[in-house]
């Protein structure tokens, strides 16, 4: 009977919890998750907190949330200044998970990839941990000192998808006018977030961050399109074409709207 009602108690006292951690993610906007990890409300209701992510991560990457620390209350996340995420090729972390809270699936290569800067390649259906999207890396070009002409690749070096994630860039450096500047730029397409460039940068403080992803990218919407890139018309296919366009004097479709002067002009 007592373990009935110590049940009982603590379902009671989790409901009350996991309704204050749905609030309290809100205020953990930059935690970053593990690899294959949902979107941010999916994560929030799909992860049961079991910890089994953070047990199978031979690196120690990922820790439970505490009171205090960083992310929602007992989910896992990482802090790639102290120890970034390598990369598993297996992904272990997310193939632990019970939930769906780390689709593991999604990491699963679609079709032949090189996975990182050595050549290796994953055929369909293997596992593909480049396709991990945790975050994506910003640099700060007021404090990274490769931005002051010195000589830096640290973050460069560090990236395990080397001249994809991360290129050098060129530039003449204005001031000696004598040599050319060499400039970590990121391609977020192709940053999986891991944080090994953050962990090695070597200014006291990381010149180079990994932030959400949803915090950092903007979203294009429908309105334009890469008329050069035959992928970027995906985005469009499930977009309604009958579009109208509301003025102060009517409402008309959106072509006519365009046209609108057209044969007066001939």
């Amino acid at each position: 009977m007592q373990g009935v009602l110590r049940a009982t108690g603590l379902a009671a006292g989790g409901g009350v919890l996991w309704g204050g951690h749905l609030l309290a993610a809100r205020e953990a906007p930059l935690a970053l998750r593990p690899p294959g990890a949902v979107a941010t409300e999916d994560f929030l209701r799909r992860c049961i907190r079991c910890g089994l992510c953070v047990q199978a991560c031979p690196f120690d990457t990922l820790h439970l949330s505490a009171p205090g620390s960083e992310g929602t209350l007992g989910q896992p996340f990482f802090t790639p200044r102290d120890v970034p995420c390598y990369l598993c090729p297996d992904v272990p972390c997310a193939r632990a998970c019970p939930s769906g809270a780390l689709a593991a699936e999604d990491l699963r290569a679609q079709n032949t990839t090189r996975m990182d800067a050595t050549g290796v390649e994953a055929a369909a259906g293997e596992w593909d941990v480049s396709r991990a999207r945790m975050g994506v890396a910003v640099v700060d070009r007021e404090n990274c000192i490769a931005f002051w002409g010195i000589q830096c690749d640290a973050c460069y070096r560090a990236c395990p998808l080397l001249d994809r994630a991360i290129v050098l860039e060129a530039r003449r450096n204005e001031r000696t006018g004598g040599h050319a500047d060499l400039l970590p730029v990121i391609r977020p397409e192709e940053c999986t977030g891991c944080g090994l460039c953050e962990h090695a940068c070597v200014t006291d403080k990381a010149a180079v961050t990994v932030l959400p992803r949803e915090l950092v990218l903007g979203q294009v919407g429908t309105r334009y399109v890469k008329g050069w890139d035959a992928n970027d018309e995906q985005r469009l296919r499930a977009v309604d074409t009958n579009v109208t366009t509301t003025t102060e004097r009517s409402k008309r479709s959106a072509l006519d709207y365009l046209n609108e002067g057209i044969e007066d002009d001939e």
